[in-house]
């Protein structure tokens, strides 16, 4: 029986450890508002700065999320003339990811 409660209790204890940190999504939200909060609304909430550019709570319906990964280490561009090419480093690109995914609106 305690065998049992403890493979219950596991994959609660599992996910639990892989939710990322409060600092970390703190992180990633300040990133993004430093770097993109001047066109993009970065939050749950509010209505982008710009009206042409997508609230980053909508990505995950044009892309997953964590394919971005690569476009945030290596630089995003944009077919719009207005957007910086911005790129971030590494260790920041796993809390910016972290806080995109924490965000987004399911359908």
């Amino acid at each position: 029986m305690a065998a049992a409660l403890l493979m219950v209790g596991w994959p609660a204890a599992a996910s639990a450890q892989d939710a990322p940190a409060a600092p970390d999504l703190k992180r990633g939200e300040e990133l993004l508002t430093k770097s993109c909060g001047q066109c993009h609304a970065v939050g749950r909430t509010g209505a982008s700065p710009r009206p042409d550019a997508p609230a980053f709570r909508v990505l995950g319906q044009r892309y997953p999320i964590d394919s971005l990964e690569e476009s945030l280490g290596e630089g995003i561009m944009s077919g719009h003339p207005d957007m910086p090419e911005i790129s971030f480093e590494s260790d920041d690109v796993g809390a910016i990811i972290d806080y995109l995914n924490s965000i987004q609106v399911k359908r």
